[in-house]
């Protein structure tokens, strides 16, 4: 096979944002792979903008990087027990384009929080979000990184050798999910 194709979707929008650094620790886990990062900066879900103006350029995109990735990996924050509202408006955008982008695609999930529980919450209701859309979602390992603002070096990189085994460990099982297809 050749080199496979990441999308990576952080529940984040700062530039800066732990769940960010996991996803990217994540690709390098994985490697070799090409990795991109979705732009999860969209409008609200709106169903009268979308019948007026359209799916926005923004979302199609999305949709069309789901669609083109040999596999997803997602990570989310835990906000108020939950993943968080943007993360939950790209995924309701998403549903609104034709076909359905994330049908049997890879997924690997994943949290970061500051939480000592690392986003568990968030992570189980991500997981009941994404049923209707039929992706196949790993089951573990799971990888639920606490205290995260203090889990990464100033280059990014995950201070935790455990935390790091968990991650490589799932990014083996995601690769062979992709070798499936």
């Amino acid at each position: 096979m050749s080199q496979p194709t990441l999308l990576g979707l952080s529940g984040s929008l700062r530039q800066s944002a732990t769940n960010r650094k996991l996803l990217r620790e994540a690709a390098r886990l994985f490697d070799p792979a090409s990795f991109v990062e979705a732009d999860l900066n969209l409008p609200l879900y709106d169903g009268d903008l979308e019948e007026g103006d359209g799916i926005p350029a923004a979302v199609q995109m999305l949709a069309d990087q789901i669609a083109q990735a040999d596999a997803v990996i997602i990570s989310t924050p835990e906000y108020n027990k939950g993943p968080s509202g943007v993360l939950k408006n790209a995924l309701d955008w998403v549903s609104r384009t034709s076909g359905n982008p994330w049908a049997d695609k890879p997924v690997a999930v994943m949290s970061a929080a500051a939480g000592r529980a690392g986003g568990e919450r968030a992570q189980m209701i991500l997981r009941a979000y994404m049923v209707p859309f039929q992706p196949r979602i790993l089951q573990g390992p799971e990888v639920h990184l606490a205290d995260s603002s203090n889990a990464f070096d100033d280059g990014g990189r995950l201070t935790s050798e455990r935390y790091e085994k968990t991650i490589h460990a799932l990014m083996q099982k995601l690769r062979a999910e992709v070798e499936l297809l």
